[in-house]
């Protein structure tokens, strides 16, 4: 964890303090388990909590460190500090367990709490994508493909898009948090030969898990997989906001900004610069987060009824990619919330080559004259690619000017170029006179591509 990324709840989590504590409840509780079961006195396990129940402060933490130094197991240089505090009663402590049912328990009960942050993460994310898509729920832009001028679009279907799809992110982390908060207390190879099941029942019910069906010393690990991917996911969501404001943002774009705070500054060397820095870094912390989960898929994969090369990489995603994902989400719905936006920009882009984005309705229209499929697309890809000459541009030969001709030259004079050569097109005339040309494009082009913009709405926020 690297303290510019991360947030203190968060970190918190998987900070020494709350690890042990959680320990320290395993034991405690199941020790309760043990002595309703008869197996050891209830006095002792009444002991445990009375003695045992104090903060993992600095010294108490600094103490199992050091006991660890010299057994070189973590679960034993606990228990050993926990025999300190609670005397002979301590011989009671971890009857029938084994180290993984703390470990285990203990990161199940970590990742559904940082589950449960993320999700307030997302629910604020969501709410701030679905306060610029009513913004701006008919404000008109260019839809591009390929990144090439395609059909207008609004910009309120583009925060309607995120919105949706952090929805259905949002529904897989909560799958993922329940269904990684198990808890096995199943002793080793996971037979329960050591230890009732009633404990690992009421030890679950504490932590507010479910006991897991079958455990082989270990929870299996497609349960963390599926966690990581789930963030892994999220994280991709993520990247995929964060590019797109980044095109809107370029200079000859201009459609959106990050927002630029008085006294910000964009470069070192060139004060004109306002960068996307925020979006740039929420890709980079995409990449991290994404990192996990391969690790957390080869995971899954254990010798026999346990190994421990999973730990080593548990102990680094499971703070890492939570507390990396925590700090991004967070930046990322500040970003959406401030975020700039250019209406005016993004008109003259519709505007900018002559009606061109109307000819996939003129398409459309042709057909629905009984002209085939083939032929009207000839049509309008002709006078397309008319206006475009129109322009000066010459799609054979980008170093030198179209020359233009006398139609070239009068098309400049109209402010829908696309209408200009159509109406000038002789097999356009076979099929529709002048009249019925300027029926066609009296519909308002934006009207014609917002028509549903309503439907897609109830559909994504019903």
């Amino acid at each position: 964890m690297i303290p510019r990324y991360s947030r203190p709840q968060m970190a918190a989590i998987w900070e020494p303090a709350n690890k042990f504590r959680i320990w320290f409840e395993i034991e405690a509780h199941a020790c309760d388990a043990m002595a309703e079961l008869g197996v050891i006195p209830k006095e002792a396990a009444q002991a445990i909590w009375a003695k045992g129940d104090k903060p993992y402060d600095g010294a108490r933490i600094d103490r199992i460190d050091e006991i660890e130094r010299e057994t070189r197991h973590d679960v034993i240089a606990f228990t050993t500090e926990l025999a300190e505090q609670v005397g002979d009663e301590a011989r009671f402590v971890h009857q029938g367990m084994t180290s993984s049912d703390v470990l285990d328990t203990c990161l199940a009960v970590q990742m559904n709490q940082a589950a449960g942050l993320l999700l307030e993460d997302l629910d604020k994310v969501l709410n701030a994508l679905r306060a610029r898509a009513m913004e701006h729920k008919m404000t008109p832009v260019m839809g591009r493909s390929h990144g090439i001028h395609a059909e207008p679009t609004t910009v309120g279907l583009k925060f309607a898009r995120f919105y949706a799809e952090f929805a259905r992110g949002r529904a897989r982390l909560e799958t993922a948090r329940a269904d990684i908060a198990t808890c096995a207390i199943s002793g080793a190879v996971g037979t329960f030969a050591n230890v009732d099941p009633k404990v690992e029942a009421y030890v679950a019910g504490k932590l507010g898990l479910r006991p897991e069906p079958i455990s082989t010393q270990v929870i299996p690990r497609d349960r963390h997989a599926m966690f990581f991917a789930t963030l892994g996911v999220i994280a991709a969501s993520m990247e995929n906001v964060a590019t797109e404001v980044r095109h809107m943002q370029r200079t000859e774009v201009r459609e959106a900004q990050e927002y630029f705070a008085p006294g910000q500054k964009g470069s070192s060397a060139m004060p004109h610069k306002r960068n996307p820095i925020l979006t740039e870094n929420l890709t980079g912390l995409a990449r991290i987060v994404r990192s996990a989960v391969t690790p957390a898929l080869e995971n899954v994969t254990l010798w026999h009824e346990r190994d421990i090369s999973h730990s080593s990489v548990e102990r680094m995603i499971g703070p890492d990619a939570t507390v990396t994902l925590d700090f991004a989400l967070g930046r990322l719905a500040g970003l959406i919330e401030k975020l700039v936006i250019y209406p005016k920009n993004m008109k003259e882009h519709i505007d900018k080559f002559g009606g061109i984005h109307d000819a996939g309705r003129v398409l459309l229209d042709l057909t629905q004259k009984g002209v085939s499929r083939e032929d009207a697309y000839k049509i309008v890809q002709r006078a397309a690619m008319r206006v475009w000459k129109s322009f000066g541009i010459d799609p054979d030969d980008p170093d030198k000017a179209a020359e233009l001709d006398g139609q070239d030259r009068e098309a400049a004079e109209y402010d829908n170029r696309l209408m200009y050569f159509l109406s000038k097109d002789p097999e356009m005339a076979e099929v529709l006179g002048d009249e019925d040309l300027k029926a066609l494009f009296a519909l308002d082009s934006m009207d014609y591509h917002r028509a549903r913009v309503d439907d897609i709405f109830q559909r994504v926020f019903s």
